[in-house]
């Protein structure tokens, strides 16, 4: 599925088959965001609103514009967080790992400089975040996290790491017939490369857990991969209690 390229100088944009007619949409996103248009739904490095276009609700994600030398590095060389975003969400669909549907990014740039980037996917449909375990009962938490260790697994076995693979970045919801699905967000740091059971099992050290929920986790990530079910626990109980503040963290009071 390959990306429309567009370029309307000073802007690059880029969207996916059957979204061309929404490129007046996102050259409208740097005006929106300055206005406070749409629901905000995060605000911290990066910023992230909800808008609605001809009756559809997206989800935008503005990154923070780079120190100088990054601006001359996104402008010439390096693909932006926004276009490292929406390639990575389409490497997780192809590999049948959920993540929300992506539509297209752009990056605006003044001469060789880079200046700000954003990514547009659909908004989803999962109702819930890993962190909403911490605070409510679940019918479906074991699914829910041995769904977890199952994706992870997948993610591993094609050499692909989460590098911020925490408790805010994974969605899910309950299915009619009684399964969990799963979504993953915040795709602009997957590092590529071969993934060991002590790489894996690190990969998750920033994912509070009660032990049961580590459990569940290892059981499903183990026998995934082939590896002892055991070892996998231990190994990530140890790198989780390694995390600072890991004992407050087990029981979240909010989303970082």
């Amino acid at each position: 599925m390959m990306p429309t390229r567009l370029s309307t100088h000073p802007a690059i944009l880029e969207l996916l088959p059957g979204y061309e007619k929404m490129e007046g949409f996102l050259l409208s996103l740097p005006s929106l965001f300055q206005k406070g248009e749409g629901e905000l739904i995060h605000d911290g490095r990066n910023q992230l609103r909800i808008l609605t276009y001809e009756g559809e609700k997206y989800v935008v994600k503005a990154f923070k514009k780079p120190v100088f030398i990054n601006r001359l590095v996104y402008g010439i060389f390096r693909p932006s967080k926004a276009k490292r975003s929406m390639e990575n969400a389409l490497l997780l669909k192809s590999i049948g790992v959920g993540t929300p549907e992506p539509i297209g990014y752009i990056n605006l740039r003044k001469k060789f400089l880079f200046t700000r980037s954003f990514f547009v996917t659909r908004l989803s449909t999962c109702s819930y975040r890993y962190d909403m375990l911490f605070r409510r009962h679940f019918d479906c938490e074991e699914k829910v996290l041995r769904e977890v260790g199952r994706i992870t697994a997948n993610l591993h076995e094609h050499g692909i790491s989460h590098l911020d693979y925490g408790r805010g970045n994974i969605l899910f919801d309950e299915m009619p017939d009684g399964n969990v699905r799963l979504e993953l967000v915040d795709l602009n740091r997957l590092k590529r490369g071969s993934v060991n059971m002590v790489k894996g099992c690190r990969n998750l050290e920033r994912l509070p857990a009660t032990e049961q929920m580590h459990r569940w986790i290892a059981e499903e990530y183990a026998k995934a991969r082939n590896y002892d079910e055991e070892e996998c626990f231990q190994l990530m109980r140890k790198f989780r209690k390694a995390q600072p503040g890991h004992e407050t963290n087990e029981f979240p009071e909010e989303t970082t």
